[in-house]
């Protein structure tokens, strides 16, 4: 039986795309019809509408843009839901609150069916290479099927427990992609607007010890400002939201974060929302030009 596959956006294409090519029987559906015809053509089928998914798949793999998205596609707190998720395996691969993915479980259970998390760490470009990491939870005999699926989309497999413990890790692995792309953006800035040579930076950055996969990719986009989204901003700005709301819900400090979902507010604010994450150097340099650029809490001066 075919694997199902709803939601072809910005990373769901690339990932559909990489099991049709690895041969995995898929039956696909999006909101956006045109979307589908990449996978159409790497000789997956298209479904018109989710329930045909269900009908001809027994795992279905779920990456939709937020909550709202998942319970209509299931069609959740209606009579379609039960009957569409009994005896299927629902593998929720998008970020959601910790809390939601929970209730989502309790329902599919109770309705008959299995629920796996997976949400995935990495971009477009990973995404697009088949180099996703993967974060599992739920039922061990689930996860394990899923795992094994997965491979044509993910390098590693990581198993984070129960649910919603996979989500929660997607958050925290979030919250330091945020703050550290923001940092580097700031670095970036600093640099520019006293003279520096970025490409001497791009080499410095590289050759260090804090060089990675990440910054290499979004040094070199704000650099050349080149901001074609491989995660957009509105999607960071969604998913800081999510971190922080976690951190509050158990009573947790997360000062960076804060600050940055700030950022990601005023480069939504100032039109970059589907613009790539490195973007947020907008809003940096807005409040520089703004005359904004005094700390709130200034450093002591320096004692002789």
């Amino acid at each position: 039986m075919a694997i199902g596959f709803l939601g072809l956006g910005l990373m769901g294409q690339p990932m559909a795309l990489n099991l049709a090519r690895a041969g995995t029987p898929l039956l696909v559906w999006n909101r956006t019809a045109a979307k589908c015809a990449e996978l159409r053509a790497a000789g997956a089928r298209v479904a018109g509408t989710p329930a045909e998914v269900f009908a001809g798949a027994e795992t279905v793999l779920l990456m939709l843009a937020n909550e709202e998205a998942v319970d209509r596609v299931l069609g959740r707190g209606t009579d379609d839901f039960g009957p569409a998720v009994a005896g299927h395996t629902v593998v929720h691969m998008g970020t959601t609150a910790p809390g939601y993915s929970q209730a989502l479980e309790t329902d599919i259970r109770r309705a008959g069916g299995r629920y796996v998390e997976a949400p995935v760490s990495g971009s477009r470009k990973p995404a697009e290479a088949g180099e996703l990491v993967a974060m599992l939870a739920g039922d061990p005999s689930a996860t394990r099927a899923v795992r094994t699926l997965l491979a044509p989309i993910c390098r590693e497999t990581v198993d984070c427990g129960p649910v919603p413990n996979a989500l929660r890790m997607k958050l925290a692995v979030n919250l330091y992609l945020i703050t550290m792309v923001t940092g580097l953006a700031e670095a970036v800035h600093f640099a520019d607007r006293h003279g520096l040579d970025l490409r001497r930076l791009l080499a410095v950055l590289d050759a260090g010890p804090m060089a990675s996969a990440v910054s290499r990719v979004k040094a070199r986009k704000l650099v050349d400002h080149d901001f074609a989204a491989q995660a957009a901003v509105a999607d960071v700005l969604t998913n800081s939201r999510l971190v922080a709301e976690a951190a509050r819900e158990a009573g947790l400090a997360s000062p960076l974060l804060d600050v940055c979902h700030q950022l990601y507010s005023e480069t939504v604010a100032l039109g970059h929302d589907g613009a790539d994450m490195a973007a947020v150097i907008h809003a940096i340099e807005s409040r520089t030009d703004s005359g904004r650029a005094r700390p709130t809490n200034p450093a002591p001066a320096r004692v002789p």
